[in-house]
């Protein structure tokens, strides 16, 4: 007799049979992070993965152990050798500690699991996704009449459909020019797509120049040779913010598509107190913003936001079992222009659900403490003797070194702090030299941790 099959996740019995599988998961989460003790495990690579293999045994066996003694083994695992950002301590990366709730409404959209490639597959989460959506792109576009905005997986997926979008009103022959401190996303857009290599102009401050992007655009041609510029609200290596305005009116001048990647700073527009810095933002044409960042959301949560919809028509797709001409015309929704992507997640719930529970000013909140955060960062490290601070931080991310140390020294120390499992640092470089990188995404951390993650690198200095 053949045995029943396990139990699934959705209809009315699912709640049921995911109560003691949670009760499982929770217990190993928690144990797994006691047994790590850190911000990442202790050891390296080869101590990590060894780890691994002895937890998980042979992948596919022949018999199964169960669910409870699979779950309980294996997330205990990946909490034990997680580099987890809710750490302190783990501030190396754009990498966001999410919040439990948005967690805890992700669950729900594995649970259902609808595909946002059809309606009959998403009736609920695709009325989610166009409401939420709309409100975003308000947001970031508040005088136009039409704004409109597309779930991605991130700041990738965001910038290389800005560059779709901009190619199909313009043509192949279409040029991109970036700052040297943009996003590698552009370049690989640009292959992806079949458009020439992106033109860079460099940064040495950092930041995109309006003197020497309108050089560079001269030198491209006149008004009718199509052009995108991309400029950066918080660059990836120190969250810095390019002059937008200045660029907004240039683009205007010289007739460009003005892009502007805000995956790292767009959400600062939910803060009242920091939104200023992304004045300019809505003049441009196509805005990427990452929820997963500054956000607080699990990956994925990415946005591209367009100042009129009417853009997106391009997208449009017709696939006779998921959107036939007959169910659209008798008023089903047509999901498959709102992504390149036909399988999707409802991945817009957990950002609705952290909406709804927190709001703009809860949201905002966050922002102006991790804000605060790094600039508490930036002064222990001017007030530390053997320190060098890159610059004040624009956002949440801050570069420093220990005086007067070698690059390959300034490496070491940050691989010393991997292995050793005591603090997890980036690294950047500017001004010709190599950074310890920070950035605090992590509204729970406090001066202490600041303080101790001073002492841990002048103690690696040191040695």
């Amino acid at each position: 007799m053949r045995a029943a099959p396990p139990p699934l996740a959705g209809g009315a019995p699912g709640a049921d049979a995911l109560r003691p599988l949670l009760d499982t998961v929770l217990d190993a989460l928690r144990e797994g992070a006691h047994a790590r003790g850190g911000p990442l495990p202790a050891g390296g690579p080869e101590a990590a993965a060894r780890r691994v293999r002895e937890a998980l045994g042979e992948p596919l066996p022949d018999t199964g152990r169960g669910a409870d003694e699979a779950l309980r083994t294996l997330v205990h695992a990946l909490a034990e050798g997680a580099a987890d950002p809710a750490h302190p301590l783990c501030a190396a990366h754009l990498h966001t500690p999410p919040l439990a709730l948005a967690a805890a409404a992700d669950l729900a959209a594995s649970a259902l699991n609808p595909s946002m490639d059809s309606w009959d597959q998403a009736p609920a989460a695709s009325a989610v996704e166009a409401l939420v959506t709309a409100a975003l792109a308000a947001e970031v576009f508040p005088a136009a009449d039409r704004p409109d905005a597309l779930v991605t997986t991130g700041g990738t997926e965001s910038n290389q459909l800005a560059l779709l979008l901009a190619r199909e009103r313009h043509g192949p022959a279409l040029r991109t020019v970036v700052g040297a401190n943009a996003h590698h996303s552009f370049h690989r857009a640009a292959w992806l797509l079949g458009l020439p290599e992106p033109v860079v102009v460099p940064t040495p401050r950092g930041t995109l120049d309006p003197a020497a992007l309108d050089t560079a655009l001269a030198a491209l041609g006149g008004p009718g040779r199509p052009v995108l510029v991309a400029a950066t609200a918080g660059t990836t290596d120190e969250g810095l913010i390019d002059p937008l305005p200045d660029l907004a009116e240039l683009c205007e001048a010289r007739h460009a598509v003005f892009h502007v990647d805000a995956a790292y700073g767009g959400p600062a527009l939910f803060s009242r107190t920091h939104r200023h810095l992304l004045d300019g933002l809505a003049r441009a044409r196509t805005v990427t913003v990452d929820l997963h960042k500054l956000g607080w959301q699990p990956a994925a949560a990415g946005l591209l936001a367009v100042r009129d919809a009417d853009d997106l028509a391009v997208l449009g797709h017709t696939a006779d079992y998921l959107n036939a001409d007959d169910d659209t015309d008798a008023g089903l929704p047509d999901l498959l222009g709102r992504s390149l992507r036909t399988t999707r997640r409802p991945d817009v719930l957990k950002t609705a659900v952290t909406l709804r529970a927190l709001g703009r000013d809860g949201l905002g909140v966050l922002v102006d403490a991790c804000v605060d955060l790094a600039r508490d960062l930036a002064d222990l490290v001017e007030k530390a003797p053997g320190l060098d601070l890159r610059a004040r931080p624009t956002l949440t991310t801050v570069l420093f070194r220990p005086s007067g140390a070698e690059d390959t020294t300034v490496a070491a120390i940050r691989r010393t702090l991997l292995t050793e499992g005591r603090a997890v640092l980036g690294r950047a470089e500017a001004d010709g030299r190599l950074w310890l990188k920070a950035t605090l995404l992590n509204p729970h951390a406090t001066p202490g941790d600041l303080a101790q993650l001073i002492t841990l690198v002048e103690g690696s200095a040191h040695r």
